[in-house]
């Protein structure tokens, strides 16, 4: 657990303990799987909330008052990020939560948000956390069904009929496996195969064999986090199973296509465009925001940025552009949130109604694959 709060004179990161100052005026909570199992989320997502309130703070703050950015480590635990969900709420006061990582923890703190009436501005990827819609839960991720959309458009390109998937039996992985099973058909695809295993797995072999004993399965499709995304491709590797493997977006954090090694060579997945940002055209409504926040990222932390970390610098700049026009009143923050429209994200441009609190279109995903250890966009063999 930490909590940060970010000066605005010097644009400096100081412990709370340390700052003797005029406190700040505006509290915004933020759960992050910092450390655990989850952490390829959860750091970059609290570097991005803090890089984003350092610079809001730099330039001024929110309607001339300091923003106080409180960060809350769960390690990916549920349980954890109620405990946390529940002292941001009902001790800090914050005037909105931003996070969890996981889709899991996410779902744990959806009530906790609604009981009491914080806007919770999840960075986990699941569909579930927004559909049905709560009145006061948004998402930032794409949303899954899209992924799912994406990759069967392009295995139907492919001509692949048959496949087997496996996910995580966290709650991304099951989110995902029941988009995968539901929007199948819809793709003349067959799913011959389609398993569940632990998300701490740390050997997926045996797996991978089951799946490689049935010569009909043309591809494979993943749906996890890590460290099984790696993992699957090792393993298919070692086995020497070179069927096409498609990821879920959840692989749009370089560090996994590392944890692989060559064994990431091909892996097809789709993601939003912050991975291609130097590609896009100038005019492209997104480019100048992606390209700011990646340049500033890479040169704060020396490391490349993620879709993950985006997912929480979007949230952060929803929760200060709704603060800047309705102010500090949780309710009036909660429908300036759903007023958002055209606003441009790293995830994508979101509009946010009352039916749709995600925001984004299927056009903010891109195909991407792996080649010589680094992401690309997907060209059309």
């Amino acid at each position: 657990m930490r909590r940060i709060v970010l000066g605005c004179a010097a644009g400096l990161v100081l412990a709370a303990s340390t700052w003797s100052t005029a406190a700040a005026a505006i509290k915004v909570g933020a759960i992050f799987a910092v450390t655990g199992p989850a952490s390829f989320l959860g750091g970059p997502e609290a570097r991005s909330a803090e890089m984003a309130v350092a610079r809001i703070n730099r330039e001024g703050g929110i309607n001339g008052e300091q923003v106080e950015l409180i960060v809350k480590d769960s390690a990916g635990s549920p349980e954890k990020a109620v405990s946390f969900a529940k002292q941001l709420i009902e001790e800090e006061r914050v005037v909105a939560i931003i996070g969890p990582s996981t889709s899991g923890e996410s779902m744990a703190v959806k009530k906790i948000a609604e009981d009491g009436r914080t806007v919770l501005i999840s960075c986990a990827a699941a569909e579930v956390i927004v559909d049905p819609v709560a009145r006061y839960v948004f998402k930032t991720p794409q949303k899954d069904s899209f992924a799912a959309r994406k990759i069967f458009a392009e295995m139907q390109r492919q001509s692949i009929t048959t496949i087997a998937v496996a996910s995580g039996n966290d709650g991304f992985g099951k989110a995902g496996k029941e988009q995968l099973e539901k929007l199948a058909p819809e793709f003349s695809i067959r799913l011959a195969l389609s398993e569940t295993y632990d998300s701490k797995a740390t050997d997926l072999s045996a797996l991978v064999a089951k799946m490689k004993a049935n010569p009909a399965i043309q591809a494979v499709v993943n749906w996890s986090v890590a460290p099984a995304q790696a993992i699957i491709a090792k393993n298919m590797r070692q086995a020497n199973w070179r069927v096409p493997l498609f990821q879920s977006h959840g692989f749009g954090n370089i560090r996994y296509a590392e944890a692989a090694g060559a064994a990431a060579e091909g892996i097809i997945f789709p993601c939003g465009l912050l991975l291609v940002a130097e590609s896009l055209p100038d005019e492209h409504p997104q480019k100048a925001l992606l390209m700011q926040y990646k340049t500033e990222y890479e040169t704060l932390h020396k490391e490349q940025a993620s879709a993950f970390g985006g997912y929480a610098y979007d949230a952060l700049n929803m929760v200060a552009a709704a603060v800047r026009s309705a102010g500090t009143d949780r309710a009036r923050v909660r429908d300036a949130v759903e007023g958002l429209k055209n606003f441009p994200g790293v995830g994508g441009v979101f509009s946010f109604s009352p039916e749709d609190h995600n925001g984004l279109d299927i056009d903010s995903f891109a195909m991407m694959t792996v080649k010589d250890g680094r992401f690309i966009l997907y060209q059309e063999q």
